[in-house]
């Protein structure tokens, strides 16, 4: 229950963060392109009040995800983040003061039903608490490889694609933060003196940095209804590879393949519901709402 309960309130506090940068953002002009004008314009966001606040949930959401790893795997934790699509609807609700389309809600929920079947389902057996540096090596080439081709994919491209394309950059980088924790958790029983002597620590920090900034600038790029999906889905299955790659936690499907390829088909049916959803295009996580606009409902 213990490891429930952290995750969950980790998945709040995520969805909360997400919601409230994605506000920060969405009160400040994007400003052109280019490193001189994001550098600005993340320099004027970073003052407003909503951005603060978000920037204390994720911390606070850093340390409940940290603590839930200490007492479970990655693909028992990230299982149970799912829940961050849903809880960003009800908060974005609540912080922009509308309600996402009913095409956005199914399309969310359908996502996130079917990344919690399929993870239940493919869920692996407890690995080890840390990794070698050969294993670390080829995982954290692979992670960057895959970073990287992202943000060039996303650099030719505007609006909702890009805004996924940088939330699934984001996504890949946070995983590699978490799977870094792990090690940092593993290895705690050696001594504080050991961990603070050692690369997993320093790593972190630097994962942690690359994931943050590939977040801000895809709340930036488009709305959460584009980027939030990436992130999550992402994140979770990322972990799950890394959890394999990394930390030998083994998968065994069996008969277990029958809801997996459930989950799947849900999340494909979800993905296709969010393509049309109203609010990709901006509708319902904007600062302002153009007369006209149908695609949210003010909540009472």
């Amino acid at each position: 229950m213990l490891v429930v309960v952290l995750a969950l309130l980790a998945a709040l506090s995520n969805a909360a963060a997400s919601v409230l940068q994605r506000r920060a953002a969405a009160d400040e002009p994007e400003g052109g392109a280019g490193v001189r004008q994001a550098v600005r314009w993340l320099g004027r966001v970073l003052r407003r009040p909503y951005w603060v606040a978000g920037a204390g949930m994720l911390a606070l959401s850093t340390v409940l995800q940290a603590a839930a790893l200490g007492v479970g795997g990655l693909a028992l934790v990230q299982p149970l983040m799912a829940a961050e699509l849903l809880f960003t609807l009800v908060v974005g609700s609540v912080v922009f003061h509308r309600r996402p389309d009913r095409g956005t809600w199914l399309a969310f929920a359908a996502l996130a039903a079917g990344l919690a079947a399929f993870l239940t389902s493919v869920a692996p057996a407890a690995g080890r608490s840390t990794a070698s540096a050969g294993r670390w090596i080829v995982a954290t080439g692979m992670v960057l490889g895959a970073v990287v081709a992202l943000v060039v994919t996303a650099r030719a491209v505007r609006g909702a694609p890009r805004a996924g394309l940088l939330g699934l950059a984001s996504a890949v980088s946070f995983s590699l933060t978490a799977a870094l924790l792990k090690e940092v958790t593993g290895r705690i029983p050696d001594g504080v003196g050991a961990v603070l002597g050692t690369w997993p620590v320093y790593a972190t920090a630097a994962a942690g940095a690359v994931a943050f900034l590939l977040l801000q600038s895809a709340f930036r790029a488009g709305t959460l209804a584009a980027s939030q999906p990436a992130l999550t889905l992402g994140d979770a299955l990322t972990s799950v590879a890394l959890g394999w790659a990394l930390f030998g936690e083994q998968i065994t499907l069996g008969v277990r393949v029958v809801p997996a390829v459930i989950g799947v088909a849900l999340m494909g049916a979800g993905a296709a519901g969010l393509a049309r959803a109203p609010s990709v295009s901006g509708g319902w996580d904007a600062a302002s709402r153009s007369p006209g606009d149908d695609v949210s409902r003010p909540v009472p």
